[in-house]
């Protein structure tokens, strides 16, 4: 309710007194309850998914002509160990911006039907590394790219294009109303990938499995019609695709070997 007293006329022509921010030592008021809560593997398991499980995020970067944030989409896969990677255009001006300074956010989570807000997304800060061109690295991410966006093949080896590797450093996930947390950029990573050619060779030879792929996604429920096929695979989970929709499936914990992901492709798909 506004203050319907008299004003003081003694105060007459002064500046306002801005008030004044609390101190350090004053405790919380009742407003300023805590929002965050611990970060739980629950909470890390759904942090990865949508990370992982992103065909696309937005990707915001600091202008170097002007300082502002700039923000556009680009398509994600992501390599061996976690890490998101993009297939970036050196005229285009994010990549301009990464270049300047490797400091960038990526937004992933996709709203559902009803109140955006109520659905899972993620803010990831990371740190931009672009991927030389002729290495075992490069040549490793751009099938793991291909795979997951076969459309990527017509540019992507275009002279102006270039992969980036966008190596998480903390993060903040929403899970839905009243589900905060923060998390470190090693909640996101997988620290012992195991890149070796047995590894590498496993995702190739899932790709052509597409009647497994079938089953496996059946096994489960999913809702996206057929055609499915796996797009990826690394030693915390696997990919798979029906047209334009991706499903990162999570194992429960890291693989031991690419036979262990065979067996547990084949026992949950009931194939023998």
């Amino acid at each position: 309710m506004a203050d319907e007293s008299e004003p003081d006329e003694s105060q007459a022509g002064k500046p306002a007194q801005a008030d004044k921010p609390p101190q350090a030592d004053q405790p919380p008021r009742n407003d300023e309850q805590k929002v965050l809560r611990d970060t739980d593997d629950e909470a890390r398991r759904l942090a990865r998914t949508l990370v992982r499980g992103a065909r696309y995020m937005a990707l915001a970067v600091l202008d170097p002509e002007t300082g502002f944030p700039s923000v556009s989409r680009a398509l994600t896969g992501t390599d061996v160990d976690g890490v998101p990677v993009i297939l970036v255009s050196g005229l285009s001006g994010h990549t301009k911006g990464l270049v300047a300074d490797p400091r960038c956010s990526l937004l992933a989570g996709e709203p559902g039907k009803g109140d955006p807000l109520a659905h899972p997304r993620i803010t990831v800060q990371c740190l931009a590394e672009s991927v030389a061109r002729d290495t075992p690295e490069h040549a490793r991410i751009r099938r793991r790219f291909l795979d997951r966006h076969p459309k990527a093949a017509l540019y992507a080896d275009f002279g102006d294009f270039r992969f980036v590797r966008i190596t998480p450093q903390n993060a903040s996930l929403n899970g839905g109303f009243g589900r905060a947390y923060l998390l470190s950029g090693d909640d996101l990573v997988i620290r012992e990938p195991g890149i070796t050619p047995d590894w590498l060779d496993l995702s190739e030879n899932l790709v052509n499995m597409t009647d497994q792929a079938e089953k496996f996604a059946a096994h489960l429920h999913t809702h996206n019609g057929r055609n499915w096929r796996f797009a990826g695979v690394d030693r915390a989970g696997i990919d798979l695709i029906a047209g334009d929709f991706l499903l990162r499936h999570e194992f429960e914990a890291l693989a031991t070997s690419p036979q262990a992901v065979l067996d547990y492709v084949f026992g949950k798909a009931k194939i023998r």
